[in-house]
């Protein structure tokens, strides 16, 4: 009878852990075996982010695209960079990258190109195509380190079949970040260089220099921290240390911000592939500056 409880326990067991859902991380990031081995599946969509000169030598069938492709920018300096196009216009802007209802999309990276493709991951996701998308964890460098095919030829253009957007909530503005900063529950990640961050140097946007410092209340994860020397993303535990070094905890949701928008989407990368829920700051400290809300900045009391 024993042995009969302990078999029937190991197979329940089992088929729990057969139904448990995917980590977050296992769905967000694709090897570069994977994506050789998927490379003829029709409904794939492959998209090279990176200097134009690095798209002379691609992965069969990458299109090149660049955040300007998905975002829209005011540079007068009245404004904000990087912000999301309304529903219907973000909608037309993914479709003419070939993207439809059935596509699966992967974000490749050149260089140290990594927070340019998370913008475009993440704003693929606010889009609501987030479980579709996912990056080359190491970007080309680890496609050719694996000497895996590339070519010169561009795809052809097409426009693909896609439905209306639902949009996600993914996005914070500056009253929201004024009155959740430092609130149970909730974590503001300031992703830019610690020096930044200290307020020993001072970031300048389209409108003038920046405050100096950092927003009161946040804490700092430096966007280029989260990857390795190759460019791949950092094992699972040392992001939740990094993460938890900056107090965050267990179910909070983790709102990051950066000069305009941009690195501050690795961190929210790196938040969702730990499964907290994430938020972005947009228009992130350039438009803090801009209303001339309070800052903190250490190294200059």
């Amino acid at each position: 009878m024993r042995i009969k409880f302990m078999a029937f326990s190991a197979l329940f067991f089992l088929a729990l852990a057969a139904a448990a859902p995917p980590a977050p991380r296992s769905a967000m990031l694709v090897s570069a075996g994977w994506l050789a081995q998927h490379l003829g599946n029709p409904n794939l969509v492959v998209l090279h982010v990176g200097p134009q000169e690095t798209y002379a030598q691609h992965i069969p069938g990458a299109r090149y695209v660049t955040m300007d492709d998905l975002s829209v920018s005011d540079h007068t300096g009245a404004g904000n960079m990087l912000e999301l196009p309304n529903a219907a216009d973000l909608r037309e802007r993914i479709a003419r990258l070939g993207i439809g209802d059935a596509s699966r999309i992967v974000i490749t990276y050149d260089g140290e190109w990594v927070s340019p493709a998370t913008r475009i991951a993440f704003t693929l996701g606010a889009a609501g195509l987030g479980d579709r998308v996912s990056m080359l964890d190491g970007g080309m460098e680890a496609w050719r380190r694996e000497h895996r095919p590339m070519t010169a030829a561009a795809p052809p253009q097409r426009v693909g079949r896609l439905s209306v957007l639902h949009m996600q909530p993914w996005v914070a503005d500056a009253a929201f970040v004024r009155a959740h900063a430092g609130r149970p529950g909730y974590a503001l990640i300031d992703a830019r260089a610690p020096a930044y961050y200290d307020g020993v140097q001072v970031g300048r946007g389209h409108g003038g220099a920046h405050e100096r410092g950092h927003i009161p209340g946040a804490h700092n994860i430096p966007f280029t921290t989260l990857t390795n020397a190759a460019q791949m993303v950092r094992p699972a535990a040392e992001l939740a240390a990094a993460f938890q070094h900056a107090g965050v905890r267990p179910g909070d949701t983790v709102i990051a911000y950066c000069h305009i928008g941009q690195q501050a989407t690795a961190i929210l990368f790196a938040a969702r592939s730990l499964g907290y829920r994430a938020l972005l700051y947009d228009g992130s400290f350039d438009d803090w500056s801009r209303r001339h809300l309070p800052v903190e900045a250490p190294a200059h009391p």
